[in-house]
């Protein structure tokens, strides 16, 4: 099931995309919202899929989304240099920051929720506040049950569903703070996440899906899950380990290969660029980079 949250003559409604027939199936508002049903287990879910028979739609075409999810436990969790060639591509070029060797466990950080945008809306954007802007193509997955030290081969029962993420980054604020990145990763309005929450029983092979990133038409990042350092089990297995997991808990996976801080010469970006990210399986993100007075 691909869940949605979108506005409806002014008033927030849950929907599930129907992507074969182009169209967005209204849910009765005593299903709730996407949170809810994250939160609900899976009775709740069943009882969404079961709403789906006598369920209004309206075409896809002309829904507006917003983000899944509007109601957050905690600042939303995040994984860095789970793409072995993206840490490679940054070596020595992290300003006296790089590692000794590469990590044996995956590095954790996390970021603001005022941070997340709907999946077509405006990365904000203020030269005043950095000068170095650049794109992150992620997979998000939202955690469905509670649970602390959970095994690895039992990880995935833990997860509700997956997201495209863009982790949009702000180099010189990331260098600045003392080598630790929440500060240049938690800038207001500027994550696009969405465009749907695509349910776990979706997706046959979590290890094959494929992470993208334009920017104006050009494509700058393009890998597969499977070349992630660390999987989505063992990302899960050791965020948890002797740390509680709640549903409704959000975490970014890593970004791979193609930022614009690696390349030679480096890409940043700027107003009026159009950001598309997509997974296959998950859905697209279309952005612009919009100047806002964040300053």
């Amino acid at each position: 099931m691909k869940l949605a949250s979108l506005t409806v003559d002014g008033v927030r409604r849950t929907g599930a995309v129907q992507e074969a027939t182009q169209v967005i199936a209204l849910l009765p508002p005593s299903v709730g919202t996407v949170d809810d049903i994250v939160r609900g287990g899976p009775s709740a879910l069943d009882t969404a899929r079961a709403a789906l028979a006598h369920a209004e739609t309206i075409p896809f075409a002309g829904a507006r989304l917003e983000p899944p999810l509007h109601r957050f436990n905690r600042d939303i969790l995040c994984t860095g240099w789970n793409y072995w060639d993206h840490f490679e591509e940054s070596r020595g070029k992290r300003e006296g920051q790089d590692p000794v060797t590469r990590p044996e466990h995956p590095t954790f950080f996390t970021k603001g929720p005022d941070t997340v945008i709907g999946p077509t809306d405006d990365i904000s954007y203020d030269p005043d506040l950095s000068a170095k802007w650049d794109y992150e193509a992620e997979i998000a997955l939202v955690i469905g049950r509670d649970g602390r030290s959970i095994p690895e081969e039992k990880a995935l029962e833990h997860v509700f569903g997956y997201l495209v993420a863009n982790d949009v980054s702000q180099r010189d604020l990331q260098r600045a703070h003392g080598g630790q990145w929440l500060k240049g990763k938690s800038i207001d309005a500027t994550m696009p996440l969405g465009p749907w929450l695509t349910t776990t029983d979706e997706i046959t092979d979590p290890a094959g899906l494929r992470v993208q990133c334009e920017v104006n038409g050009r494509l700058l990042q393009n890998a597969s899950s499977g070349d992630m350092a660390f999987s989505f089990a063992q990302i899960i297995a050791e965020l948890s380990l002797g740390m509680t997991l709640r549903a409704g808990d959000v975490i970014l996976t890593g970004t791979p290969s193609g930022i614009g801080s690696a390349r030679d010469p480096q890409i940043f970006l700027g107003a009026g660029d159009v950001v598309v990210t997509r997974v296959s399986g998950l859905g697209e993100l279309r952005n612009t980079v919009t100047r806002t007075r964040l300053t």
